[in-house]
């Protein structure tokens, strides 16, 4: 599968200049951008900083034919198509989908990088979407990545400062971050490990039980510095408060009963500790020798389980079994007395149902240009907490 792109250019003012024919690029997921850039490049001669997604063919993604709103510096020598695009501000628009917005956030990581004796001769653009903007800067003294997301999960580069103390290697470098969301990060080497196997999979539990160990000290420095505290009570408030607007019907019974599986939950004795909140292999990074785990902007303090649930939810029962049980016996050897598989039992369903409420978080926080990329989210993890009560 692939997708037919549409880009509707504006100047760094914002002023409409137009849309370049509609060209292929090889990647059906519509945040990525690296080769939306290289195309109109080579094709047309022009360079793009793609802003923000304006429309697509079909509900959600991936694939079809997708518009996208893209600032040049010059105008193309190509002739444009005459295009309309809603050009109106938006209050939950991020900083890096504004005109400019690109261009100030690479001045910004290339000064810092100067700074650290790093200069820059390469910058690409690789993603952009609601969630995140990255871009890759190279140069002499190797590759740094400029990640900026939005206020839901500024809190990103407070994890990646615990951690590079803590747990040095087992996270991304943070080289420098400032108040809008903005990180720059160290290359980390190696590939993401999305068909990781059984083996490889138990290695990360066995690598994230580490730092789980040390963060279980640390939750109330964590949620300090801003890390968000689902622990307990907390959880059941904030499920609530996100699912709010949306139906949950399916799982109305799973709600309501929330507080006292949580309860029950907490009688398991398992503490409180730092986790991922999106900890599959597709958030690894891997290069034989190391592995590293990335995009922490999920993270929260709260219970150990929900990170091993993330992990083995795709896989046999029979592989996902084993993988729960060598876990279970980690935290039954670590804190004597406790009930890990009980634990994990009665979160499972509560697993999805607080991703309707990440999900519905991210709805609430973003434009509704942008909604198509979580059209289905919510009420199909409330089906499958649903289903798993």
């Amino acid at each position: 599968m692939s997708r037919t792109v549409t880009l509707v250019l504006v100047d760094a003012d914002g002023r409409p200049l137009g849309a370049l024919p509609p060209y292929d690029v090889p990647e059906p997921w519509w945040q990525e951008a690296g080769s939306i850039v290289g195309e109109a490049r080579r094709r047309y001669g022009v360079d793009v900083a793609v802003l923000r997604l304006l429309t697509g063919d079909r509900p959600e993604p991936p694939g079809g034919h997708v518009t996208y709103l893209a600032e040049v510096t010059e105008p193309p020598a190509v002739p444009l198509t005459p295009a309309t695009a809603d050009l109106t501000p938006h209050p939950l628009r991020a900083p890096y989908a504004e005109p400019g917005g690109p261009a100030r956030s690479v001045a910004w990581a290339t000064g810092e990088l100067r700074r650290l004796g790093r200069p820059v001769t390469a910058v690409a653009q690789q993603r952009t979407w609601n969630l995140s903007a990255i871009w890759r800067l190279d140069g002499p003294a190797g590759s740094a990545w400029l990640k900026q997301v939005p206020p839901f999960f500024r809190h990103e580069a407070a994890v990646l400062r615990w951690l590079g103390t803590a747990a040095p290697a087992t996270a991304p470098t943070l080289l420098a971050a400032d108040d809008t969301g903005r990180m720059l990060l160290d290359h980390v080497p190696g590939e993401d490990r999305y068909g990781a196997d059984e083996a490889e999979r138990a290695a990360v539990a066995a690598d994230h039980h580490t730092v789980q160990l040390r963060a279980a000290g640390a939750a109330a420095g964590l949620v300090a510095a801003g890390v968000p505290d689902l622990r307990g009570p907390a959880l059941a408030g904030w499920i609530r408060d996100r699912l709010a607007p949306h139906d949950p019907g399916v799982a109305a019974d799973l709600l309501a009963g929330l507080d006292d599986r949580l309860d029950q939950v907490r009688d398991c004795g398992l503490p409180d500790t730092l986790v991922h909140g999106d900890l599959h292999p597709g958030n690894v990074r891997g290069d034989g020798t190391r592995r590293t785990v990335i995009d922490w902007g999920d993270a929260f303090v709260g219970h150990p389980a929900f990170d091993i649930l993330r992990l083995t939810e795709t896989l046999d029962p029979p592989v996902a079994g084993r993988l729960r049980d060598a876990w279970a016996a980690r935290w039954r050897a670590d804190v004597p007395g406790s009930d890990p598989q009980r634990a994990v039992e009665l979160l499972r369903p509560v697993a999805e149902l607080r991703l309707a409420a990440v999900y519905a978080m991210f709805l609430a926080g973003i434009e509704p240009s942008e909604h198509p990329y979580h059209h289905g989210d919510v009420p199909a993890c409330l089906a499958r907490a649903a289903a798993a009560t």
